[in-house]
């Protein structure tokens, strides 16, 4: 085949892909890693389901640099199926990079977002879908039975209680890694690092409408959070999405509420060392007192500080910041 035959026969692709996205609701996002023949059968079973829904679609897979033969599986999948597609990344970038490829590679009004991670039954995202239907922006997939570890299970529903407590939701599985959305849910929030884990969060802070379905969770091998470091990275994950969503735009209530403590806790412990020094009640030289009163009042010092600086650099740039989404604009 020729070169220019060949460019002829992509742009009929690309053309025919540009007419068959005009009319897709529904865009699959489905993320992949070190699947090999495993993929195949999600992508059947998940066929499946979205045929049974009746609407038109399309499947997004995104091989997160898998190191085994998942990318053939997939091509050779999509060639016995026009509406599948493969986005294939140079090395492991994480979840939110392939959820955010996805998304800018999608065409559909409503996104379904699966990593095969959590090896969720595929068939039973009509239900996530339907709930779409009855009027909710975001719905979220709730592993039920759950079939991995005991201890995953306990990290996961100690997560969800500290969630829910700091966002007022009332979800069970806020990261099951498997949701249903329309897409301006996801473009009116930003994805980016871990914060694929707390979409539901930042969706409800945009006032959408949020809700969970069962799914089910196939049994299978699993990996299980046993490092240190995992709980690390949740918690700090945790503190970040608390301070985007309270305290994003007003920086000096977050650190200048912390620094203010901080800064009265110093300066009284040096006004009692000042004074029983004065008063020459006894020596203060080397007392761990002082040390404390002194980096308490440094370290509340500092915090106001920078509490201030990011006043500046929100003002500074106010303008290119949105934090409200608006439904709809009514006008006779």
């Amino acid at each position: 085949m020729t070169s220019n035959h060949a460019s002829v026969v992509n742009r009929e692709r690309v053309e025919e892909r540009s007419s068959q996205s005009a009319t897709t609701l529904i865009s699959a996002i489905l993320l992949l890693y070190n699947d090999g023949d495993r993929a195949r059968t999600i992508l059947e079973a998940l066929v499946r389901g979205l045929e049974r829904y009746g609407e038109e679609w399309e499947i997004i897979c995104v091989d997160d640099g898998s190191q085994d033969h998942t990318s053939r599986v997939v091509e050779e999948f999509l060639s016995r199926h026009r509406n599948v597609r493969l986005i294939r990344m140079r090395t492991t970038f994480g979840e939110a990079a392939g959820l955010d490829a996805g998304l800018r590679h999608s065409s559909g009004e409503k996104v379904i977002y699966m990593t095969s991670r959590v090896n969720v039954n595929p068939e039973q995202v009509v239900g996530l879908l339907k709930k779409l239907d009855e009027g909710f922006d975001l719905v979220v997939g709730w592993r039920n039975p759950r079939r991995d570890s005991r201890l995953n299970r306990i990290v996961s529903w100690v997560f969800n209680r500290m969630i829910n407590r700091l966002s007022g939701l009332k979800l069970n599985d806020i990261n099951s890694g498997v949701f249903a959305a329309r897409k301006e849910v996801l473009t009116a929030i930003p994805i980016y690092g871990d914060l694929n884990n707390f979409i539901p969060v930042m969706a409800k802070k945009q006032g959408f409408r949020i809700t969970e379905e069962k799914i089910e969770q196939l049994p299978g091998k699993f990996r299980t959070s046993r490092y240190p470091n995992e709980y690390i990275q949740r918690f700090l994950d945790i503190i970040t999405v608390l301070f985007l969503t309270r305290y994003s735009k007003k920086p000096i209530h977050f650190l200048g509420f912390l620094g203010a403590i901080l800064t009265i806790i110093g300066a009284a412990i040096n006004i009692y060392l000042f004074f029983y020094r004065i008063l020459l009640i006894g020596p203060i030289a080397g007392r761990p007192l002082l040390l404390l009163g002194a980096l308490l009042l440094v370290i509340g010092i500092q915090m106001v500080s920078i509490g201030l600086i990011g006043e500046m650099i929100i003002f500074t740039h106010a303008k290119e910041i949105k934090e409200y989404n608006i439904e709809e604009i009514i006008a006779r």
